[in-house]
């Protein structure tokens, strides 16, 4: 798929435009039109009702709890020092000296093309590694590695893409020896190429300097050390911090999780490929509190599920793969995490949608030791089932008696936390890369979004056939009963295929169409999007049969 069709769609048919686009735009920030708000607000109530108002049975048949909450996005600064977020939210950033565009360190790439005979690339990659070490070279093969005929600096987000960049044929004569290519991230690449800006392919970039990813803002009539505050650069916090809020108030038992949709905010150095990665964005997060014995069950039950509710809502299986992170790639706090990722048409390799994290008892564990509060949880069902045979009544009696830890925290502990984090913005950009399609229906190209009925924003046009005979007030009254219930759209205007066109383009499952007919019968015609196909159903029954198709 051509991405830049479906950029230009978005915003033909409003469902994505530039934020405020007037004034020449702002990178990293977008604005949903009247058709990307539905789309995206459908995405999150689907969220919201299959994860927190029904989700599925847990992994043993049990019923899973979970709840709400919706919490400030400006919270006490040292809830970010507890987090980590303060001292170690940060990238590696570049400059460039000359056109002065910013770029990630770890996002540019060195391509260094070497004139050598009689070697091999593993022979190359062993002369790194001793120019790593020593900064020194010594023969002619460690001069052609320290120095290569050619280096091309590249922006990309992984290995896969930055291989894509092959030699033009000009550069190639430079060559007396078929070249060989050394591929590096600039963090990792040795310190004599020369490292220029991947856009400009002039200026000299600045060494790494790291760079904190949060918005800082100031609260109160004082701008100084003492208001400083943030924009929260995810929700899951506003979640710990409420733990002990939930659990009182809602007299729930482990396991049970909290659920959150909401705004976040990142200082993403280089925002690009649309909305992918954006400086403002909606999550949608769970996290999950369990028995620490039994957190590896419900990982796995999170993880399975997550994957297939993309797989209910249309995305494809061969675009869509979880992949557990190596041990490389986790954070210090996780026990483990999987990516559930999809193949955008913008990259070579699949990008995450969401992660499903095994945070362990991290989380709880900072806020309780920054904050002073105990956020413990007592399973008192347990010390009920057990005090008899300990020989207590008082579970604060038998503490004093300095029992095992082991023995005590069968009893009392810091539950263990899962967290499936999805973001809303980036699978409102998945479920537009998989809808959009080009085809032809009776010799006539068309583009067409295939929504999945559910998420799409407009569930059904109400057509008359014609502007006369009593079709349009049948067609009225008709558009009149359903959007007491559904997102409608009532059209007059223009040849009839020209107005299944005009829905085939955003997505608009089905058309129901007054005709002649429907005066001497009561039927009318529902048309279906993706196959056209066309059947007759009583005027009567349509509110019905709109109902059963987006149920199913």
């Amino acid at each position: 798929m051509d991405m830049d069709k479906l950029v230009s769609l978005c915003k033909r048919r409003g469902f994505i435009f530039p934020s405020s686009e007037i004034y020449g735009g702002l990178n990293g920030f977008w604005d949903y039109g009247p058709l990307g708000v539905e789309l995206k607000n459908n995405i999150k109530q689907a969220w919201w009702q299959d994860m927190v108002r029904n989700p599925p049975p847990g992994p043993d048949g049990e019923e899973v709890v979970i709840l709400g909450v919706d919490c400030a996005i400006i919270m006490n600064p040292r809830v970010w020092e507890a987090s980590g977020h303060v001292s170690g939210f940060a990238d590696p950033m570049v400059d460039c000296k000359k056109c002065r565009k910013r770029f990630r360190a770890d996002k540019v790439w060195l391509a260094a093309y070497v004139d050598a005979e009689g070697v091999s690339e593993a022979d190359l990659l062993a002369v790194v590694e001793q120019l790593r070490t020593s900064a020194t070279a010594a023969g002619t093969v460690s001069q052609a590695v320290a120095s290569p005929k050619l280096v091309v600096p590249l922006e990309a987000d992984g290995r896969d893409e930055a291989e894509r960049h092959t030699l033009s044929k000009t550069q190639q004569k430079a060559f007396k020896h078929k070249p060989i290519r050394l591929l590096f991230p600039l963090p990792q690449a040795p310190a004599s190429w020369p490292r220029k800006c991947p856009a400009c392919g002039e200026g000299d970039l600045t060494e790494p300097r790291s760079f904190n990813l949060m918005f800082k803002t100031f609260v109160g009539a004082l701008e100084d050390a003492s208001s400083v505050a943030y924009l929260r650069p995810e929700t899951a916090q506003g979640i710990f911090v409420n733990f002990k809020n939930v659990l009182d108030s809602s007299r729930v038992k482990l396991p049970f999780g909290i659920a959150q949709i909401g705004k976040a905010f990142r200082n993403e150095i280089n925002p690009r490929n649309f909305t992918f990665r954006s400086r403002e964005f909606e999550q949608m997060e769970i996290e999950f509190f369990c028995h620490p014995g039994e957190s590896m069950k419900w990982y796995r039950y999170w993880r399975d599920v997550r994957k297939e509710w993309y797989t209910r809502l249309g995305i494809r299986s061969e675009r869509l793969r979880p992949r557990e992170q190596g041990k490389d790639e986790l954070a210090h706090y996780s026990i483990g995490t999987t990516d559930i990722e999809y193949l955008f048409p913008f990259s070579n390799e699949p990008q995450e949608l969401e992660g499903v994290a095994h945070r362990g008892c991290f989380d709880l564990s900072q806020h309780q030791q920054f904050s002073g509060k105990d956020l413990s949880y007592f399973d008192e069902a347990a010390w009920e089932r057990d005090k008899a045979a300990l020989g207590f009544t008082s579970f604060k009696e038998w503490v004093k008696s300095n029992p095992p830890k082991e023995q005590v925290e069968k009893y009392q502990f810091i539950p263990h936390v899962i967290e499936p984090s999805a973001g809303a913005d980036r699978f409102t950009l998945a479920v537009l890369c998989e809808a959009y399609d080009e085809d032809e229906i009776g010799g006539e190209k068309r583009v067409v979004m295939r929504f999945h009925p559910r998420l799409a924003p407009i569930k059904a046009a109400v057509l008359p056939l014609v502007n006369k005979d009593g079709m349009p007030e049948r067609a009225l009254a008709l558009y009149r009963e359903l959007k007491r219930e559904f997102p409608v759209f009532y059209d007059d205007s223009g040849a009839i295929g020209r107005r299944y066109r005009r829905q085939d383009e955003i997505g608009t499952p089905y058309c129901f169409t007054i005709d002649g007919q429907t005066a001497e019968d009561g039927t009318i015609t529902l048309r279906n999007r993706d196959d056209c196909v066309q059947i007759r159903i009583p005027i009567a029954a349509a509110a019905d049969e709109l109902r059963k198709r987006i149920r199913d």
